[in-house]
Formats: structure tokens, sequence, C-alpha cells
């Protein structure tokens, strides 16, 4: 794929003017400071811009703040000044005109720009060098064909609640509001939202609890743990309960759904999202859970977020390669808890939003040496598709489902 074909569909016209304040707040993306933040402080300081100067002012910001590495080869200074890197990510990667770019990126005598392509991966990438290298030895040949992808915003996906319709009612009420979207491929409660992105938590449907906007790959997680009505099942690093939701609706709201998280502000949105969903038997946990039985449990673990770095311009930037290791006490102990709390016969899903075989394959290769009770089962028996399995887990990416990248294992106790 050419993750830049999009640039060259942008207002960039519309930025005529305005490169005081890209620059401005370029700076402090590229000092530290979240994209999104930056963002939405610049709109809210100009609220008299037009639709398509906000619009190229968030290009200008996401991308720059992206491809900061690359425009930096492109102008032999690796900390060019953001008007330099503004100029040329208009002019080389969107293909603006050199007169034109000059001018809309306030540069009075535009440089010249390397011909040659970037000779390493970080540097075609735009990512830090310990990032590339740990991506090419996660990938091998599909590194570049990964890396590409997570140049790319991902897709726009919701999941129907099948407590309240199915997808194809949701499908026809979206159209009624506006909003037009496709099936998803791989998640059976999926739609793909179709066209720019709309003001999704503005729509009746969304307040009536009828869908949740969650990731394909997400979804697929939820749905290996296979939970059953009249089940116990513990959903243990809960968060603010977008897999919760998904088991509740499995469960068909019978049984008893625990979840537990150490932040008691994600649970308090977790239930204010189940009240909006129609789930009444969820029963949240502020302690870690201990002295349970339960028939499944899914340890969602905190993670190193490797898999997620399309849905920010400048996530990669802002970790460390310390991240590869640091969760890995943590990930340990969550999946040592969780077998305590697993009946004998009962299921447990491992799963993380990251590509690191240190926090997926070989933590969970660890685990079943020390817990003989337990076994690595086929996930998706039946019903996940093949193109998601390797080496009997569960993964997806970017660039092979055109979801965030995740990983999981199922394992299930011996009776």
């Amino acid at each position: 794929m050419d993750p830049l074909a999009r640039l060259r569909f942008q207002p960039w016209s519309a930025l005529a003017g305005l490169a005081p304040i890209a620059s401005e707040a370029l700076s402090l993306v590229l000092a530290g400071s979240p994209a999104e933040r930056v963002l939405d402080r610049t709109l809210r300081s100009h609220r008299s811009l037009s639709r398509e100067q906000r619009q190229a002012l968030k290009e200008a910001l996401f991308n720059v703040g992206l491809w900061r590495r690359r425009l930096g080869y492109l102008l032999g200074q690796p900390d060019a000044p953001t008007s330099l890197l503004l100029y040329a990510l208009l002019h080389r990667l969107a293909g603006v005109p050199q007169a034109q770019a000059a001018l809309l990126a306030g540069v009075e005598a535009p440089p010249d720009l390397a011909s040659q392509e970037p000779p390493s991966l970080a540097l075609r990438a735009s990512l830090p060098d310990w990032l590339a290298e740990h991506f090419a030895q996660e990938w091998g040949p599909e590194a570049e064909d990964f890396c590409s992808h997570l140049n790319v915003p991902g897709p726009i996906s919701l999941r129907v609640n099948s407590l309240r319709t199915s997808r194809e009612a949701l499908a026809q009420r979206l159209i009624s509001e506006g909003v037009e979207t496709l099936p998803g491929a791989w998640s059976p409660l999926a739609l793909q939202v179709k066209g720019p992105r709309p003001n999704l938590y503005g729509l009746p449907s969304l307040q009536q609890g009828l869908f949740e906007v969650q990731d394909e790959g997400s979804q697929l997680l939820g749905l290996l743990v296979e939970a059953q009505p009249g089940e116990t099942v513990l959903d243990l690093c809960a968060g603010a309960g977008g897999k919760t939701l998904l088991l509740g609706a499995s469960m068909r709201n019978q049984g008893r759904l625990l979840a537990h998280d150490p932040d008691a502000e994600r649970l308090d949105r977790l239930l204010q999202r189940c009240s909006r969903a129609g789930l009444t038997r969820v029963q949240v946990l502020r302690a870690p859970p201990s002295g349970l039985s339960v028939d499944r449990v899914l340890v969602d673990a905190p993670c190193s977020e490797l898999g997620s770095l399309r849905r920010g311009p400048d996530l990669r930037f802002l970790k460390d390669p310390s991240v590869l290791s640091d969760f890995v006490p943590l990930q340990r102990e969550l999946l040592a808890r969780a077998a305590e709390l697993v009946r004998p016969g009962g299921r447990l899903v491992y799963a993380t939003c990251t590509v690191n075989r240190a926090e997926n394959q070989d933590l969970v290769s660890g685990f079943l040496r020390q817990q003989t009770d337990f076994r690595l089962v086929p996930p998706g028996a039946g019903w996940l598709r093949p193109e998601c399995l390797q080496e009997g887990f569960f993964v997806c990416s970017p660039h092979r489902q055109g979801t965030d990248a995740f990983f999981a294992a199922v394992l299930e106790r011996s009776g």
C-alpha cells in the first residue's frame, strides 16, 4: 500500500495564512505534547476557522507529527524547524508545487530536498530506530508492509449491541441518521463507517445503546471467550468496559458477569455504559478478586500497546525501548492470578494489543510450563477465519486484517 496516497487529496490550500498557528501547534507536538490535545486546544482558540481550514490544520499537525523522521531526512536536518518540516510534507509527500508549499508553510527560501528513497525502514516509515528494528524482528519480510499500515488512520468500526438489535437493522437505522456503513469482514458484530468520520456520539442510536465504537480486532478478542448465557464470567482488566459489554451481550444478560479494574473512574464509566446497553447482570469488583471459581476469565492485559500506533501520530515517539519489557512481570502476575480463579474445565483467554513475543507467545509458553493443568486450545474453533491463526494463537494486524494488532491465547483448565 501507499501510505502517502491520502495526503494528495487534502485541502492544503486552506492553510493559506495559517502558518504561524500551524508552527506554534507543531512545536508543542514535537516537544512531546499529545497531538490530539494540541489540536483540540488550537481549534478551540480559533473558532472562526472554516471546515476546510480545520481539516487542513489537523492534517498538517498529525502528518508532520507522524512523518517527522522522514521529513528530517528529506531536509538533511533531523531537528529541522517546524516551518521546514511542513514545507517538506506539503511539497514532497503531498505533491504540492514548490512555490505554493513554501508559501503555505511560511518558508521564504525553500531548500532542496533529498531525491533518493530513505535508506532504512526507520526513516521510510518514520519510526524510532529501536522500534523499526523490533518490528523487523517480529514480522520479518512483512515488516515493511506492517509499518506502512501504521501510517494510515484505521477505519471506524462499530459493534452492534446484539441485546438490542441486529447488524442489519443497525445498518438501516444508521442510514436514517445519515451514516453509511459496510459489514465488517472479520467480526459478525462489526460495521465499518464509510466516508468521513461522523459525530457518532451525537447519534440517537448510540445514546440508545444500539452500538459501541470498537475496533474489529478487539471485538474478536471478546468473542474468543465464547461466554454463554447463565455462566459466571470475569473480565479481570475491564478498563472502561468495551469487552465487558460484548461479554454481557454474548451471555444474553443471563448469568453473572464480574468486572475488575484498578482504575475506579474507569469502572464508574463502565457502569454508565452498562446501563445504556441494557446490561443488568454486571457486578463491578473494586478490589482484586480472590476465592472465585468461574467458568471463563478474560485477561486483556496492560501492555506496550504497539498494536494501536496508527491511532495517534505521535504515539511511537512517546515510547521508550524499556516498554518492551516493562509490562512482563505484571502480565505474568495477572495470568497466574486468573488461573487460580478458573474452575476445572473452564477457559482463560489472555490477550494484548501489542506486537511483542516477550509479552505474547513467550509469556504464554512460560505460563504453560508452570501451569501443567492448562493447555492451549485452537482459538475460535468452527467460526474464526484461519487467516487469524498463527502458531496456535490468535493474531490480527493492520496489514493482514485491517484491524489494530492484537494477540490472544485461549487456554483451558483440565477437568
